[in-house]
């Protein structure tokens, strides 16, 4: 399965228009947050529209910049995973919105034990089935990064991202982890065994990563990541 990976978009919608051919290619599309531009809530709606035309099979979640009633508009266009654990092609897919607090001047900030408590869904099933395998098929969608290498760094040397987050991931080790949020931390990393992606700001930056996955008899693996510029 081949996944376009998209996050923070920021109502620069016009970008996604340049981008019809990967659209075509992609077998679903993960968009880590941020429809919005900051501090103009309204213009995420517009973003939801623009992207929803470009595909059918889009999994989403809530940025800092998004008011929380947006949540609304994504599920009547069937693209949330908030809160969420949804399946689809054998692919399990979980997500959890909004960005730790910083300024406390964006639309969706929260605790980081807030933030991981969107994952309870994930643990409850987990614990219900006993199948623990469901893990290694899991993709995690969080606006609000972990700490990781750069990815979650504004300036190469601090650090925003969770390290709750973190040891959530390896503790349980999934399958591939989205973010976004930190425009600069653009990349590719692993935590463990987990591949986590930063594609950085497509609405700011243009960037973009191919995810690919498959399924052979020892379960779903990452064949492949590449990050892109448009």
């Amino acid at each position: 399965m081949k996944i376009l990976v998209i996050s923070d978009l920021h109502a620069n919608n016009e970008v996604l228009d340049k981008m019809d051919d990967l659209f075509q290619q992609a077998d679903a599309v993960i968009f880590g947050g941020d429809f919005a531009e900051c501090f103009k809530p309204e213009t995420g709606k517009g973003a939801l529209e623009a992207l929803c035309t470009k595909h059918d099979t889009i999994f989403s979640v809530l940025g800092n910049c998004d008011n929380f009633e947006f949540l609304g508009d994504m599920e009547e266009r069937d693209v949330s995973i908030e809160k969420a654990l949804v399946f689809h092609q054998g692919l399990a897919f979980a997500g959890a919105g909004g960005g730790t607090f910083f300024t406390g001047k964006t639309e969706f900030e929260r605790s980081e034990d807030e933030i991981l408590s969107d994952f309870n869904i994930v643990l409850n099933s987990v614990k219900d089935t006993g199948d623990e395998s469901l893990w290694k098929s899991l993709i995690l969608v969080s606006h609000n990064p972990p700490i990781c290498g750069l990815l979650d760094s504004f300036d190469g040397e601090h650090h925003a991202g969770s390290q709750k987050f973190t040891d959530f991931i390896k503790e349980h080790q999934p399958l591939a982890v989205v973010c976004g949020h930190i425009h600069e931390g653009t990349g590719i990393d692993k935590i463990g065994d987990t591949v986590v992606i930063n594609p950085g700001s497509l609405g700011e930056k243009g960037t973009y990563v191919w995810l690919e996955v498959e399924k052979n008899d020892k379960g779903w693996t990452v064949t492949n990541t590449q990050l892109n510029t448009l």
